[in-house]
């Protein structure tokens, strides 16, 4: 069978699920006015501290007439934690059409990784993740198999290709989105979004609160009395700045938080940024060990200041993380994400194949693929911060792909 090839790239402006926000403002103490936040933007590239999420798709039209594609996004705190600028769509789309278009078109799909491995790596993290997405679904459709066999024929991951545990996202609504996960049954919740001092609150009462309310939330809601999900916060650095930058009394009050949310496991995303990624690495490493000290279960995740597989990589080694939030949106070519989930995994630490809330329902669906063919400890329901949306497009898509690589294997050993 003659390779198709691609005759055509387009650029197309649309929609992110959710807004790219000025962590540095929120942080600063900029306060909600409706749906908003007040005050000046303070991080470059920001008009406002919280703007419309923005995407770019880029198609793929082949010479037999089939398209595919993937869309640009970048993540919800854009310019924040050493990440690229916050993303423009319209500036985006000029540089697909100038550089990437010229590079693809005439060019055979006969695969997945050699091609994306030529991407541009001085192009916006955003446009290479969504020009990778899009030639993993030409290779796919080239080779009439799904997205995820792709990746793990062309990577020998050995995964079984099965659904991994769900992660989503409460945002502001902390309650009624905790209530959707719990009666939904999610493997792991809720995110909660503490990323100011004011939700935080002080020495961490918000969250100590919010904790004490999810657990017993939990015991009243949950589906069954076996469902045991694992409790997983995003606090923004938020701790360190409660406690300045303390490691030990960080340590000491997260171990706290983990003897309260027993018997279910508690991992913490971010809990002091450092500011650089050599100095987060020596903090993490301290807070650790700390943790270790106090006899205490509960797992960090690294997430700011990991953005690039050299990241991951220095992490790793450092043993610096129990969790290594892949970003996928940060690292740019999906093959890159690949290469972060199967060293976190090769390590024996936990490979989260993230992203953000400001992706789109593509983005979304390829991840699943990604995530699935790494054997990822857990995937983010995303985009967007409903809760139902996101479990619905990854959780759908997972499923669907299970069943048709079953469906292929059975195939197979009946004409064997």
């Amino acid at each position: 069978m003659v390779p198709p090839r691609i005759a055509d790239v387009l650029a197309v402006p649309v929609r992110g699920g959710f807004f790219a926000d000025d962590q540095a403002a929120i942080r600063a103490g900029a306060e909600h006015d409706g749906f908003g936040y007040t005050g000046p933007p303070r991080t470059p590239g920001f008009t406002a501290v919280r703007q419309a999420g923005e995407a770019l798709s880029v198609l793929l039209v082949l010479d037999d007439g089939s398209v595919e594609f993937g869309d640009c996004a970048a993540v919800q705190y854009s310019g924040a934690g050493g990440r690229d600028p916050v993303f423009s769509a319209e500036v985006a789309a000029v540089e697909v059409a100038g550089s990437v278009a010229p590079w693809l078109v005439g060019r055979e799909v006969t695969g997945f990784r050699a091609l994306a491995e030529e991407l541009d790596g001085g192009l916006h993290t955003a446009i290479r993740y969504g020009v990778s997405q899009a030639l993993l679904g030409a290779a796919a459709r080239a080779a009439r198999v799904t997205m995820a066999e792709v990746v793990r024929d062309e990577y020998a991951t050995g995964a079984p290709l099965v659904p991994v545990p769900l992660y989503a996202q409460t945002g502001d609504d902390r309650y009624l989105n905790a209530d959707k996960m719990i009666l939904k049954g999610v493997d792991v919740l809720p995110h909660g979004l503490f990323n100011s001092p004011a939700a935080f609150g002080p020495e961490g009462w918000g969250l100590t609160e919010y904790l004490r309310w999810l657990v017993a939330r939990i015991g009243k809601l949950r589906p069954d009395g076996g469902y045991r999900p694992r409790l997983h916060v995003d606090t923004y650095g938020t701790p360190g700045l409660a406690f300045g930058g303390d490691v030990r009394a960080v340590a000491a009050y997260l171990a706290v938080l983990g003897e309260m949310c027993a018997p279910f496991e508690l991992a913490v995303e971010h809990p002091i940024d450092a500011g650089s990624t050599a100095a987060q690495l020596d903090t993490y490493v301290l807070l650790r060990a700390e943790l270790a000290r106090l006899g205490s279960t509960v797992r960090i995740v690294v997430d700011e200041w990991c953005n690039t597989l050299d990241d991951v990589r220095a992490f790793v080694d450092a043993r610096a993380a129990d969790v290594v939030h892949v970003k996928t949106p940060d690292l740019g070519s999906l093959t890159d994400t690949v290469e972060a989930l199967l060293l976190v995994r090769a390590a024996g630490l936990e490979a989260y194949c993230g992203g953000t809330c400001n992706e789109t329902d593509r983005s979304a669906q390829v991840s699943a693929h990604v995530a699935m063919a790494c054997q990822a400890s857990q995937v983010l329901a995303k985009p967007g911060m409903g809760v139902d949306e996101g479990l619905m497009v990854v959780g759908n898509e997972m499923a669907r792909t299970a069943a048709l690589v079953a469906a292929r294997r059975t195939r197979e050993e009946i004409l064997r």
